[in-house]
């Protein structure tokens, strides 16, 4: 999996909002504490407003916080939220994916790399980025020296 930048940029943002929960922090203050660029930070933000991740105040007080609860948000909600769905081929669902011939396995292929993805992603909510930590759960995959190098 690829993560991009905006979805890097957009934990990063949600994760400032969790930190500061249940108030609000302008666009201006998460860019500068992230270091983000501003016009970048926005867009993303109105992405995650579209999909209710974050909620928009107006006025002196203004600003972002996030929707629901830190605890009640994943990962997975906010990749969903500034790029779709986790795990697709050209675009489409796996699940939807017609191969020909004894072809099927990549389907498969595609749909397994979907769930474990999931396995990770629908796990971790901004709670535990604001705490510093990841479920207990998840400590083999980090503990395994070769999760540590790239290939």
């Amino acid at each position: 999996m690829r993560v991009t930048a905006r979805v890097d940029y957009a934990v990063r943002a949600a994760r400032e909002l969790a930190l500061e929960h249940p108030a609000t922090l302008t666009a201006e203050a998460i860019a500068e504490r992230q270091a983000l660029p501003l016009a970048f930070t926005k867009q993303i933000l109105a992405r995650m407003r579209r999909a209710g991740v974050v909620m928009a105040q107006r006025g002196g007080d203004g600003g972002y916080r996030l929707g629901p609860p830190p605890e009640d948000v994943s990962v997975a909600d906010i990749v969903r939220a500034v790029e779709g769905p986790l795990a697709d081929v050209r675009g489409e669902a796996p699940e939807e994916l017609d191969y020909p011939g004894d072809g099927e396995v990549l389907r498969t292929l595609w749909i397994a790399t979907r769930a474990s993805l999931r396995a990770v992603l629908e796990h971790v909510t901004l709670a535990d980025l604001a705490k510093g930590d990841l479920p207990d759960q998840l400590r083999p995959l980090t503990d395994d020296t070769e999760a540590w190098h790239r290939r």
